[in-house]
């Protein structure tokens, strides 16, 4: 047989033949006087159980252990191993499909800024009323991005101090005036007079134990680098104020 009739055979494409032949997997056969390839019905069994394993899941180099003799490496163990790895991906599968399922059956659906944990979705909406403020915007963002970024205890924490505070009464009024105060100062100078009174309603609208003790605020770390970055310059200095008011808050 020719490489093209081997290939129809046995299902699969004479590019697949070559590669085989380039990793070792299928021997290469004899050639004829005129440079064509004979290919043995042996090729073709061999050809056959490449692709029965590969369509099993199997990666090629697993394929190489099964084939590297008549024995190989035990197939028993390689089809087992492979078995307890698709299993370990149907699991990770039903979780995924669990969290898809909670976002959906969220009530409103995902938000925005989404997906993000019900938790966070129901906080979301709890304060629509600042849905029209450019930086209320910004911190939902934020939000997000913590939540992703945090190991899950600090992420409970989170999610506790935050919606206590929407709670309490005239917390989320507080966030409306601060949040109006910050949307102020987008095309203002860092400078500009109201700045110290945007910082300080912020502060007063963040919960106590919000930033966990002995957190470092130094300029050059390169997170906050980045998220002052983000914001108008105005804007960029009220939240250094704030932080820095935090911080002498926690030293009085």
């Amino acid at each position: 047989m020719r490489i093209g009739e081997l290939a129809a055979a046995v299902g699969v494409t004479t590019r697949a033949v070559r590669h085989y032949h380039h990793l070792g997997l299928l021997p290469e056969p004899e050639r004829r006087a005129n440079g064509y390839r004979d290919y043995t019905l042996r090729h073709a069994v061999v050809l056959a159980r490449i692709r029965r394993l590969t369509e099993l899941g199997l990666g090629l180099a697993e394929v190489r252990d099964v084939l590297a003799d008549d024995a190989g490496k035990d197939l028993v163990e390689v089809l087992t191993e492979l078995d307890e790895d698709l299993a370990r991906q149907e699991a990770a599968i039903r979780d995924r499909r669990a969290r898809l399922r909670a976002l959906l059956e969220t009530e409103g659906g995902p938000t925005p800024e989404g997906p993000v944990s019900p938790e966070l979705a129901a906080l979301f909406r709890e304060v629509s009323d600042l849905s029209d403020s450019p930086m209320a915007a910004k911190d939902r963002e934020m939000l997000a991005l913590i939540e992703t970024a945090a190991p899950p205890e600090q992420r409970e924490q989170l999610m506790g101090l935050l919606t206590g505070f929407m709670k309490v009464p005239g917390g989320v009024e507080r966030a409306l005036a601060a949040y109006a105060l910050l949307d102020e100062l987008a095309d203002a100078g860092p400078d500009d007079p109201r700045v110290d009174e945007a910082a300080r309603a912020l502060a007063e609208c963040l919960p106590p134990g919000l930033l966990p003790e002995g957190a470092s605020f130094d300029q050059d770390d390169s997170f906050l680098r980045a998220m002052y970055a983000d914001f108008p310059p105005a804007q960029a200095e009220a939240v250094r104020r704030t932080l820095r008011i935090i911080m002498e808050e926690r030293t009085t």
